[in-house]
C-alpha cells in the first residue's frame, strides 16, 4: 500500500518571515529560494516582482493555519480507510516543502542528478487554498528535478527541460472556487470532496498536463493576465511587444488594454470580452491574446473605439514592456513586469491524480 503525505502550506501568521512571506508558500509574489539548491546553473528569482492591483482584482490568499482544516482531516480519514499510511505536514518555508518532496526521489543515478522515482510508493496530496499555493509546490518540484543545461541527460525528451514530475493530488480547500469563480481544479474537473480525492490518490491514474516555465525561474499552471485598471475600474492603456513563436501580435507602438497568456482557461475572459477561445492544458501549446483599442469612423465620420482581440498559439511567448511597470496576475499571484518575460511550454511535464 501507499504512503501518502497530505501537505498544507502554512501562513505567515504562523511563522513570520517564513512560508507565505519570503517563501511565498501562501501564493504571494515573492519567491525567494530558501530551500535546497537547484540543479540549474543560476537562480533568476533573486529579484522578485512586487504586487499591485490587476484588472481582475484577485483574491486575498486563504492561508492554512496551525490546526489542520476539516477537509484535510476528512481526506486523511478516507485515505486511512483505504489502507494508506497517511502523514499530514504543514510547511512554512521552501525548505520544509523540499523535505517533503525529497520522499519522491528515485534511486541514485550514475550522472548524480536528483530524479523522481517513476515507481515510488509515496504519493503527495497538496491541500490547496488557491492556485498560487499549488503553483508554489510545483515550482519547488521543478527546482528539485530540472537539470542545468550543462548537465542535460541523454534520456530527457528533446522538447523538455525537465523529466516527468511526480503526480500530485489536489485537495481544494475553498469550495467557492469550484463555482462561478473557477480555480484550476474546477477547470480540470478534479474531485473536490475529500473522499473522492482519496479515491483518486489510491485507485486513480495520473493525468499528464502541460507546464509553463518562465525565465524568471517560476512556473505557471493556469495562465497570466497582464494589465491594470484605475480606481473606477476603467482599463488603463500600456504598451509592450508581444510575440508568440514567430508571430508578432503587437510591436509595442500601439496601446494595449490586456494580454492573456493561457495554459488553461482561468483568464479566458475579461468582463464580457472573450480573450482566449480554446486554451487546453494538454495540447502542448500556449494560447495568447492581446486586446487592442482601435479607433474607427462611422459612415457619418463619427469616431468610436472598437476593441480588437488578436490571438495566436505556439510553444513560447514573450512580453517586452515598452514603458513603466505592467501589473499582472499569474495563477492568481500579483506582480509587476518591468522587463522582458518569456514563457515556454513543457508538454506533459506535470500530472494530477484523477479518477
Amino acid at each position: 500500500m501507499y504512503d501518502v503525505v497530505l501537505l498544507t502550506l502554512g501562513s505567515e501568521r504562523d511563522a513570520p518571515g517564513g512560508c507565505g512571506s519570503g517563501g511565498a508558500c501562501c501564493g504571494g509574489a515573492a519567491e525567494a529560494d530558501t530551500g535546497k539548491a537547484s540543479q540549474t546553473d543560476t537562480d533568476p528569482t533573486s529579484q522578485t516582482d512586487s504586487g499591485k492591483t490587476s484588472q481582475t482584482g484577485g483574491d486575498a490568499e486563504h492561508c492554512a493555519t496551525e490546526r489542520p482544516r476539516v477537509p484535510v482531516l476528512a481526506c486523511a480519514d478516507a485515505l486511512t480507510m483505504r489502507g494508506a499510511r497517511v502523514e499530514t505536514v504543514t510547511a512554512r518555508s521552501d525548505a520544509e516543502i523540499d523535505a517533503v518532496l525529497a520522499r519522491l526521489d528515485g534511486p541514485a543515478r550514475p550522472d548524480g542528478l536528483t530524479w523522481p522515482d517513476p515507481d515510488g510508493k509515496t504519493r503527495l496530496v497538496v491541500a490547496s487554498a488557491s492556485d498560487g499555493q499549488l503553483r508554489a509546490v510545483l515550482r519547488r518540484l521543478v527546482r528539485r528535478y530540472a537539470p542545468a543545461p550543462s548537465r542535460r541527460p541523454a534520456d530527457l525528451p528533446g522538447d523538455r527541460t525537465l523529466p516527468d514530475l511526480p503526480p500530485v493530488a489536489v485537495l481544494p480547500l475553498d469550495p467557492a472556487r469550484g463555482g462561478t469563480q473557477r480555480d484550476l481544479a474546477a477547470q480540470l474537473g478534479l474531485p473536490r470532496d475529500p473522499a473522492a480525492v482519496a479515491a483518486a490518490v489510491v485507485d486513480g491514474t495520473p493525468r499528464r498536463l502541460d507546464l509553463l516555465r518562465n525565465d524568471a525561474g517560476s512556473v505557471t499552471l493556469d495562465g497570466a493576465l497582464l494589465g491594470a485598471a484605475d480606481d473606477a475600474g476603467r482599463p488603463l492603456q500600456w504598451r509592450a511587444r508581444v510575440e508568440v513563436d514567430d508571430t508578432i501580435l503587437t510591436d509595442g507602438d500601439e496601446p494595449l488594454l490586456a494580454c492573456a497568456v493561457g495554459n488553461a482557461g482561468g483568464y479566458a475572459t475579461l468582463d464580457d470580452v472573450t480573450l482566449l477561445t480554446a486554451p487546453d492544458p494538454a495540447d502542448g501549446q500556449v494560447e495568447v491574446a492581446v486586446a487592442v483599442p482601435v479607433v474607427v469612423r462611422s459612415p457619418l465620420g463619427r469616431k468610436r473605439v472598437r476593441l480588437e482581440v488578436r490571438r495566436a498559439r505556439g510553444r513560447a511567448v514573450s512580453v517586452l514592456p515598452r514603458e513603466g511597470k505592467v501589473p499582472y496576475l499569474d495563477d492568481g499571484v500579483e506582480g509587476e513586469l518591468t522587463r522582458k518575460r518569456s514563457w515556454w511550454v513543457e508538454p506533459g511535464a506535470w500530472a494530477v491524480w484523477s479518477s
